[in-house]
């Protein structure tokens, strides 16, 4: 349903709008799943949609790929021009831009996106388009030969700025939450991951001048400094 409507371009007011509700009870609708059969039916009526082409729209979804198999992480990895072209078609780069960034003649960028075609990430289409085969929710396998990768070589370079230019953005946060807010939190974390998968997406069209290459890395889990614990009554 939220796919639907960044389709169709509509938001969360003019659900609310089209429902009669306050924008808060449409968030905490789409937030916790929670939708009537009347509800998703006069949604639908707004965006001129039927139930059928939901349905259709969740099963494409569905099919694309949400996660490698270590295997194919693992190929990745060890061939490192394959590895560039994989993340540059996880960004929505087209062929012409690839090929005018990067040191690739035509030929060995056609060989390795066959390879990447051949590993189901992709599908390669006529006048060198590239269509992606995976879900907008698409993962690196937890502790898999990717992440593992990134924390041994990457993270370090990534931490090693002072994020003065300007938007640039580094925040540390610590406190005490109770689970309800510790699980609203990691809901709203999860859909911040969904919304920058989605932005990529949305500016794939856009002229590679007016890009700009972001890092973003967001992080949460139970956790006290050591040197807070250490401080500690005993018994506490």
């Amino acid at each position: 349903m939220k796919k639907a409507l960044k389709l169709r371009g509509y938001t969360y007011l003019d659900v609310a709008e089209h429902l009669k509700l306050s924008e808060a009870s449409v968030k905490k609708m789409f937030s916790t799943n929670h939708f009537t059969l009347r509800r998703i039916d006069r949604i639908c009526e707004m965006i001129e949609m039927d139930f059928i082409d939901l349905v259709r729209l969740f099963d494409e979804q569905r099919q694309r790929i949400v996660m490698l198999s270590v295997e194919q992480e693992r190929e990745l990895i060890q061939n490192s021009r394959l590895f560039l072209v994989a993340i540059c078609v996880r960004n929505h780069y087209r062929f012409d831009e690839i090929l005018c960034r990067f040191g690739f003649s035509k030929g060995e960028l056609f060989k390795l996106l066959a390879r990447l075609e051949n590993l189901q990430l992709i599908e390669l289409h006529p006048n060198n388009r590239i269509k992606l085969k995976v879900a907008e929710d698409f993962r690196w396998i937890p502790h898999g030969p990717i992440e593992s990768f990134f924390e041994k070589h990457l993270l370090k370079e990534f931490l090693d700025s002072d994020f003065n230019n300007e938007k640039d953005m580094r925040i540390y946060l610590h406190g005490s939450l109770t689970l309800g807010a510790k699980e609203s939190l990691y809901r709203r974390l999860n859909t911040l991951s969904h919304e920058f998968s989605q932005l990529l997406k949305e500016g794939a069209n856009t002229p590679m001048s007016e890009r700009h290459n972001i890092g973003l890395l967001l992080a949460m889990r139970e956790w006290e400094p050591a040197m807070f614990t250490s401080m500690r009554s005993d018994g506490e």
